[in-house]
C-alpha cells in the first residue's frame, strides 16, 4: 500500500516538474525531483528503522523547510540565460519566463503559452503593429507602449474604465482586427497595474487530431474498467473472499453492487457537474477519466483512485474559474451526504478502542472530524462517546466521496480550493493562502501524529504546485454572490478537517 502511493506521488511529481520548470532551468529534471522527493523518503526511512515511531518535530519541519530552498537554489543556478534561445524557434513559454513584464508578472503559467511557437502566419509586423494600437481606446485603457518579447507582446498603460469593460472592448476590437489570430492576456503586475499580453492562438488553427477523436472511447472503458474494479472492491468489503471473487457468483456479486453504485454516483455527480459547467462556458475539456485499481492485483481495498478532467482550454475570467472550482465540491458533497447517511445508519456499533480512528473501517472514530460527527449522530442516535462505528460498504464510498472533497478544496493550486482563493482573491494572494494552507495541515497532522494517516494530506499538498494557471481576464473581481459562496465552501472544509470540540462532543454524545 505504501508502495503504492509512493509510486504514485513520485509519478506526478515528475510530471509536473518537467512541466513546470524544466523549460527555464538547465538543472536535470531528475535532480530536481530528488529533492522534492527527499522529505518524503527521510520520513520513510525514519519509520522503518525506528519501527513506527513518531517523526520528531525537528526532522519533520527541517527537511519541510529545507528541500524547498534547495529547490528553489537550483532552478536559479541552472537558469537559462535570455540569448540562449532563438525567437524563431523558442516556445512562448520560454519567452515569457525569459523576459519578466515591467510590472513583474509571470505569465508563463497559462496554457495558452505552454509549447506554442511562433509561425509566419502568427508574427506581427509593423502594419499589425499599427492596427494593434488602434484597438486600445484611451477612454479605456490609455496605451503607453508595447514592448516585443521574442513571442509575446506586453502592452502597457494605464486603466480608465472598469476591468471587465476594458477587457472586453479590447478583445473584441483584437478580434475584429485579426479575427481569431491572437490570444488577449489581462493580468497585474506586482506594482498592482494591469497589463495586457497578446500570444499567438495556435488552437483557433488546430484539427481534431486521431487522439481527440478516440478520447471519448478511452473514456467509455475506463468507466466500464471502473466499475468492475469496485464491484469487486464492494465484495470484498462486504466479506468475500478473494478466493470467491472469481469465477462470478451471482449472490457474492450482489454484495458488491451497493458500494459501487454509491461511489460511482458520487463521483460521476462531482465530475460532470464539472464538465457540463465547462460545456456551458465553452471550456474545452474531456470526459471524465476514471481511474480503476483492481483491489487484489495491488492491495487497493477501494477500487479506483477516483476520475479526472483534462481542461484544454484557458479560463476566460475569474467568475468562470471560480465557478468550475465551486460546482464540483458542492456538488458531489450534496450528494455524498445522503449516501453517507444512509451507510453510517446501516454500520453497525462496537466498543471504541485505541485502534480507532477516522480511517479505519472496523473501528471508526467519527468524533475526529466535526462534519463527520454531526452526521453520524444523526443516523444513529443511538451512538455514544464510547462507541465507534464498523463501517456499512455504502458509509465507505459516503467517506470516500467525503476524503476526494476535502483533499479538492484545500485551497492550494490546481485544486478547486485553489481555483476558488485564486478567482476571489487573485494570482499573487491566492498562492500566499496555499502555503499558509499548507502549513496550517501540517500542524494538524502533528497534533494528529499518532495516526499515520493523517500524513498523506500534508504530503500530498508538499508535491502539488502552489501557483494556479491565470485566467484570461486575471483581474475582473468576483461579485458578492460568489464571494460569499467561496466564504460558505471554504468554511466546509473547516468543518470537514477540524475535530469536534469538546463542548460540541459533550452536547452530541
Amino acid at each position: 500500500m505504501v508502495v503504492l502511493w509512493l509510486l504514485l506521488l513520485s509519478i506526478i511529481t515528475y510530471v509536473s516538474i518537467q512541466k513546470s520548470v524544466a523549460h527555464i532551468t538547465r538543472t536535470p529534471v531528475w535532480l530536481l525531483w530528488l529533492v522534492m522527493m527527499m522529505p518524503l523518503l527521510i520520513w520513510l526511512l525514519w519509520l522503518i528503522i525506528t519501527g513506527g515511531q513518531t517523526i520528531p518535530l525537528l526532522l519533520l519541519l527541517g527537511v519541510f523547510v529545507t528541500c524547498p530552498f534547495i529547490y528553489w537554489s537550483l532552478i536559479q543556478l541552472g537558469r537559462r540565460s535570455p540569448d540562449t534561445s532563438d525567437p524563431s524557434t523558442a516556445s512562448t513559454r520560454q519567452a515569457a519566463a525569459e523576459s519578466a513584464d515591467p510590472g513583474g508578472s509571470d505569465i508563463t503559467t497559462h496554457p495558452a503559452l505552454t509549447d506554442m511557437t511562433f509561425s509566419a502566419n502568427h508574427s506581427i509586423n509593423r502594419d499589425d503593429e499599427d492596427a494593434l494600437k488602434r484597438c486600445f481606446p484611451w477612454s479605456v485603457y490609455y496605451l503607453k507602449g508595447i514592448e516585443h518579447r521574442a513571442q509575446v507582446l506586453i502592452c502597457t498603460g494605464h486603466l480608465r474604465a472598469s476591468s471587465e469593460v476594458a477587457y472586453r472592448t479590447i478583445r473584441d476590437n483584437i478580434e475584429k482586427q485579426f479575427g481569431q489570430r491572437f490570444l488577449v492576456i489581462f493580468q497585474e503586475g506586482l506594482n498592482g497595474k494591469p497589463f495586457f499580453a497578446i500570444v499567438p492562438n495556435l488552437q483557433a488553427t488546430e484539427t481534431p487530431d486521431q487522439q481527440e477523436l478516440f478520447r471519448p472511447l478511452v473514456a467509455m472503458v475506463l468507466l466500464v474498467a471502473t466499475i468492475c474494479t469496485t464491484i469487486a472492491a464492494g465484495m470484498m468489503l462486504a466479506g468475500v473472499p478473494e478466493e470467491d471473487l472469481l469465477p462470478l457468483n451471482w449472490s457474492f456479486l450482489l454484495k458488491g453492487i451497493p458500494y459501487c453504485m454509491a461511489l460511482m454516483v458520487i463521483l460521476a455527480a462531482y465530475h460532470l457537474s464539472q464538465y457540463f459547467i465547462a460545456r456551458r462556458y465553452q471550456v474545452r475539456s474531456s470526459l471524465p477519466y476514471f481511474i480503476p485499481i483492481p483491489p487484489v492485483v495491488l492491495n487497493f481495498p477501494f477500487g479506483t483512485f477516483g476520475a479526472f478532467l483534462q481542461v484544454r482550454s484557458p479560463m476566460p475570467n475569474r467568475k468562470i474559474l471560480f465557478d468550475m472550482g465551486f460546482i464540483g465540491p458542492v456538488v458531489g458533497v450534496l450528494v455524498t451526504l445522503p449516501i453517507l447517511w444512509w451507510g453510517l445508519a446501516h454500520s453497525a456499533l462496537v466498543n471504541i478502542s485505541p485502534e480507532s480512528s477516522l480511517f479505519s473501517i472496523e473501528s471508526f472514530d467519527p468524533k475526529i472530524s466535526f462534519l463527520m460527527a454531526i452526521i453520524s449522530k444523526l443516523a444513529l442516535p443511538e451512538l455514544t462517546v464510547d462507541n465507534a462505528l464498523e463501517l456499512h460498504p455504502v458509509a465507505i464510498a459516503g467517506c470516500l466521496g467525503i476524503l476526494v472533497t476535502t483533499i479538492n478544496l484545500m485551497p492550494v493550486g490546481q485544486l478547486n480550493g485553489g481555483k476558488i482563493v485564486h478567482a476571489m482573491f487573485g494570482q499573487r494572494n491566492g498562492a500566499f493562502i496555499g502555503q499558509v494552507a499548507r502549513l496550517l495541515v501540517l500542524m494538524l497532522a502533528f497534533v494528529h501524529r499518532d495516526q499515520q494517516e493523517f500524513w498523506l494530506l500534508p504530503i500530498l499538498l508538499f508535491f502539488m504546485p502552489s501557483v494556479d494557471e491565470p485566467a484570461l481576464n486575471d483581474v475582473s473581481e468576483l461579485d458578492n454572490r460568489r464571494d460569499f459562496l467561496g466564504l460558505a465552501v471554504l468554511a466546509l472544509l473547516v468543518l470537514i478537517i477540524l475535530p469536534a470540540p469538546p463542548v460540541m462532543t459533550r452536547f452530541l454524545f
